[in-house]
């Protein structure tokens, strides 16, 4: 047992989707937790300016959980972060290509001989851009096309404000066929545009074709935490599993959570999330998931995102999660609960 003096602060930060971090804040277990230790939890997106909000993609901070995607977390440790991966998540986010109004552009081989839009941001780690390769690759692959079947064209973003302004713009004026897009705000930038979808990728058979940013998406900690106080890494993931497990049986609140945490509309979240997602929230460390985030991890280096490679299953420690399900288990509200 560590005897390493206990930190003041606990900190966690997400991403806006669906993740048990963001239910587990909604509903203060996390404060509740820690509380009697005098320890405060903290959101990074809510703290004060001085915050080091670029923690959320460096994770510099290491008293900071993150539950977000997965491309900042595998650049972190890619540039020698002691970060540790001790969940991963699996969410169907809707992930479409859209096309012009009235363009008569249906169907994965319809993008062949296609511009693409891949936009470029001036930040750190360019998780738009990896987005847009890896989506508009996942496409061309469930078709057996490869992305040099179609023009990638560079959309700069840096004028624009709002998550894919700067495609669906370069859309309305025609110096592309098509954008991709993916989750709740971009259901409603869609509707904006007056854009139509020209891929589901949701549809696709095979999942590694959606393989991107948030699927999977992990949950890391830092390894000093978890060198010091391996009770406190423990006791937090059992908060997300004992909330994992409450929104299962909780279709309505979670999909009031993801409105607040998207910042979307209900039709925003009908659209983006699938019946059946407030069941999907418990993370594993299952060689399935494991596999899929080891290629994620091979393509984004292939594309020049990682300046080192990283090694998935040197990075994962299921030691943390093994020990947080039994003390979930063991939790007096664990009866009254679903079993994940």
């Amino acid at each position: 047992m560590t005897h390493a003096v206990l930190p003041r602060t606990l900190w966690f930060t997400r991403c806006p989707v669906p993740t048990a971090t963001g239910i587990a804040a909604d509903r203060q277990w996390l404060t509740e937790e820690f509380a009697p230790d005098g320890i405060t939890v903290r959101s990074l997106q809510d703290a004060a300016p001085d915050a080091d909000r670029a923690a959320h993609f460096t994770h510099a901070l290491p008293g900071l959980f993150r539950e977000g995607g997965n491309v900042p977390a595998l650049w972190a440790r890619s540039r020698g972060e002691r970060t540790r991966l001790i969940g991963l998540t699996w969410i169907e986010e809707r992930q479409t290509v859209l096309v012009g109004p009235g363009s008569g552009i249906r169907g994965v081989e319809a993008l062949r001989g296609l511009r693409l839009a891949v936009p470029a941001h001036d930040i750190a780690v360019d998780f738009w851009r990896a987005m847009a390769l890896r989506g508009f690759e996942g496409a061309l692959t469930g078709a057996g096309l490869a992305p040099d079947d179609a023009t990638l064209v560079d959309v700069p973003a840096a004028e624009h404000q709002g998550q894919w302004a700067a495609e669906l713009a370069a859309l309305r004026r025609g110096d592309v066929d098509a954008v991709y897009v993916k989750g709740a705000l971009a259901v409603e930038a869609a509707r904006r545009a007056g854009a139509e979808v020209a891929v589901e990728l949701d549809e696709l058979p095979d999942r590694r074709f959606r393989i991107n940013n948030g699927t999977p998406r992990p949950i890391t900690v830092h390894q000093q935490l978890l060198d010091d106080h391996p009770d406190l890494v423990d006791r937090f993931l059992a908060v997300l599993l004992r909330a994992a497990d409450w929104a299962a049986g909780q279709p309505g609140e979670v999909a009031r959570i993801l409105g607040a945490e998207t910042g979307a509309g209900t039709e925003g979240v009908a659209g983006a999330y699938r019946p059946g997602t407030h069941l999907t929230l418990h993370p594993d460390l299952s060689p399935q998931r494991l596999a899929l985030l080891a290629e994620q991890e091979a393509r984004l280096r292939a594309h020049g995102f990682l300046p080192e490679p990283v090694d998935v299953m040197d990075w994962a420690d299921p030691e943390p999660l093994r020990r947080a399900t039994a003390l979930a288990h063991r939790h007096p509200s664990a009866s009254a609960l679903p079993a994940p």
